[in-house]
């Protein structure tokens, strides 16, 4: 039922920038967090950043200066700007909602990502 369509993602040389765009179907304030995850062939998806419902952020450590997360309500849509970007950023964005339930379980609603690949 949740739709999260992510849009932004392409090819750019090393020390560019791209901006990333989630389009979610519904009222982006009914989940606890919204999100970017990355995942490169062969390895585990990892944490980019996380935005809570009243706009505080998280973001994986080496990548804050670089990165920065941002959500439009309104719109229902969450960015991510990248800045500087390097060859070891290539992978397959994904962005993420997170619906906290009880038993410390945690409802995950993903979008089909968007490729994002850095030459050098």
């Amino acid at each position: 039922q949740v739709q999260l369509v992510e849009s932004g993602g392409g090819l750019v040389q090393a020390g560019g920038s791209l901006r990333l765009s989630c389009a979610a179907s519904a009222n982006i304030f009914s989940f606890n967090a919204m999100g970017w995850y990355r995942q490169a062939p062969g390895k585990q998806r990892d944490l980019v950043a996380t935005i809570g419902r009243g706009g505080p952020t998280n973001y994986a450590d080496p990548l804050k200066g670089r990165f920065t997360i941002s959500r439009d309500n309104a719109k229902n849509t969450v960015y991510l700007q990248m800045s500087s970007l390097k060859p070891e950023d290539t992978a397959v964005y994904y962005c993420n909602a997170k619906q906290w339930v009880l038993g410390d379980n945690v409802r995950d609603y993903w979008g089909q990502g968007t490729q994002v690949t850095v030459s050098s």
